[in-house]
């Protein structure tokens, strides 16, 4: 069985290596390949399409930073916003501004697997945990 998972994994790496057009991933070859993957029906399609699904989302992700704060942010911030990230993470990201009361105050801001959290929720869960109030492992309500 750990064979046929590489295979699904080798093939879905050359499927996604067509998708991309000189190192970025390419929305139209991208359609393309998986029309073409669901119109072939080889064995173990599914699998391939599942995995070629995951590379697209992992890439994609590294290209977009989400922005969450408790309140609506003025636009001078959020061109600041954008300005500092495409300096550190480069040019093409696109960034996605949502709001999200829970935080309390502050903001979160997630790139890829990067997280920047400086809200005032994940600050009272620290100091929660610190003095052994609640579970690491459970988020503050």
């Amino acid at each position: 069985m750990a064979t046929r998972v590489s295979q699904v994994r080798g093939v879905a790496k050359t499927l996604y290596r067509w998708c991309l057009v000189e190192g970025k991933l390419d929305d139209g070859r991208a359609r393309e390949v998986v029309t073409q993957v669901l119109q072939s029906k080889r064995r173990g399609y599914l699998a391939v399409l599942g995995e070629l699904k995951r590379l697209i989302r992992l890439e994609r992700a590294r290209y977009t930073a989400r922005i969450e704060s408790a309140v609506p942010l003025q636009a001078d911030l959020q061109a600041w916003l954008r300005k500092k990230l495409a300096i550190a993470y480069g040019d093409g990201l696109s960034t996605d501004f949502v709001q999200n009361p829970e935080l309390i105050g502050g903001m979160r801001v997630r790139v890829a697997n990067d997280v920047y959290d400086g809200s005032v929720r994940s600050r009272l869960a620290a100091l929660a945990r610190s003095f052994g109030i609640v579970d690491s492992d459970k988020p503050v309500r």
